[in-house]
């Protein structure tokens, strides 16, 4: 028995100590409510409540649903303003998960984030198409015409491609 014990890899700590966070979301909760109670400015929060809140939002913007966008430093920027939002809601009675509770927060403020992205893409596309591009490459001031018609390249792909992608949702 004792050699099947030294046989099992040692398991990675996790990067977020739950036991520590609930302990320093515990203590930060019951300083709140004291200054609350005497008039004062809520407490500051605390540094290892923070990079647990970074370690948190980092780590989800890794999985394969939230690596590829461009706006990642966004997504994660959010979802840290979020937890510091709504950080006052988290009850360590009713829940002893801090990182489940604020993992949710992250993960829907990231999902946001996405949304708000894609409605923003959809008017830039919008009005290249209701504009016309070449009115645009028109107005772009300078003389660099290669960088102008290498762009009026692009633009042109990407309008035809959000077109015709247009239509075979119409057509479903």
């Amino acid at each position: 028995m004792a050699e099947q014990e030294k046989l099992k890899p040692k398991q990675k700590p996790h990067y977020v100590d739950n036991k520590k966070f609930l302990a320093a979301m515990t203590e930060y909760r019951a300083l709140r409510i004291k200054a609350e109670e005497e008039g004062k400015p809520r407490p500051t929060v605390t540094n290892y409540i923070g990079e647990c809140y970074l370690k948190i939002a980092n780590h989800l913007s890794y999985r394969p649903n939230f690596i590829n966008y461009t706006y990642r430093d966004d997504m994660i920027s959010d979802g840290i303003e979020n937890c510091l939002q709504y950080m006052d809601n988290f009850d360590p009675e009713k829940s002893k998960n801090p990182f489940a509770y604020f993992t949710q927060i992250i993960y829907y403020a990231f999902i946001r984030r996405i949304q708000k992205e894609k409605k923003q893409q959809e008017v830039k596309q919008k009005m290249i198409a209701n504009y016309g591009i070449e009115q645009m490459m028109d107005s772009m001031e300078g003389d660099d015409t290669q960088y102008q018609s290498q762009m009026l390249d692009f633009l042109r792909r990407n309008s035809r491609e959000e077109t015709e992608a247009d239509k075979k949702k119409e057509v479903k």
